[in-house]
């Protein structure tokens, strides 16, 4: 487990491992970063100075290693704010991909239940809840069409295919009143599962689109390149 970041003054983070830190800054003694104080600075063989910190779960969680493409943390906020889900709840979600949502959400609720029928997307899932050192997760190479094994769950959330062949057994699987969301980057996706939504109440749709800013002076305007579309958010309730 990262116990030291270095910290740049604009902002960058850079983990520390047992090793030198190698940045393009130059080079970071292991040594000189073990003996700092939190919040004192090192300086790197080019002369860089960084801010050594402790760092958070956010900084570990944006290192954790990617094989599918994960869901943004506008999304994840949204997924938050939306379904209300706090330090009781129990939630699961298919598939896992990488497992950065079910890591994520393990840090709010009680338990995350997260199914993938892919052995080496569930290898690095397992991997990043190992890394993050998460025992509240659960990762069961599983196919969520064939069924849910839990029951009395808060909250599912598909990121699939073919989310609408999950319905029915989320309905099985969850509390009256509780949440399913569906996670999909295309309208035909969204129609199919909305449009066979049986035992739910469709509450909305949303798309959500991050532009970041540049702020230096007096220049102010939103970065070349921003964070567009990535998905479209469907909160449904149980009835």
């Amino acid at each position: 487990m990262v116990d030291r970041i270095l910290l740049t003054e604009d902002g960058r983070v850079f983990q520390v491992k047992d090793q030198d830190a190698h940045t393009q800054f130059g080079v970071v003694k292991l040594a000189d970063i073990k003996k700092a104080k939190l919040g004192s600075t090192v300086k790197s063989n080019t002369g860089k100075e960084f801010i050594v910190i402790e760092p958070n779960f956010l900084d570990l969680f944006k290192k954790i290693k990617r094989g599918p493409q994960i869901i943004p943390l506008k999304d994840v906020g949204a997924i938050i704010a939306e379904t209300g889900i706090n330090k009781e709840s129990k939630v699961l979600d298919a598939g896992a991909g990488s497992g950065a949502l079910a890591c994520f959400l393990a840090r709010l609720v009680k338990s995350v239940t997260s199914y993938e029928i892919r052995d080496d997307f569930a290898d690095i899932a397992e991997g990043n809840v190992k890394k993050l050192q998460l025992r509240n997760v659960t990762i069961k190479r599983k196919d969520i069409y064939q069924g849910i094994t839990e029951k009395n769950l808060d909250l599912i959330v598909l990121d699939l295919p073919e989310p609408w062949q999950a319905i029915k057994h989320a309905h099985a699987a969850l509390k009256p009143g509780a949440f399913l969301v569906n996670y999909s980057p295309t309208t035909p996706q969204v129609g199919d599962f909305v449009n066979q939504l049986e035992g739910f109440t469709h509450i909305k749709t949303i798309e959500l689109i991050e532009r970041e800013w540049d702020v230096k002076g007096r220049k102010v305007r939103p970065k070349s390149q921003g964070i567009g579309h990535s998905g479209f958010l469907t909160f449904c309730r149980r009835l």
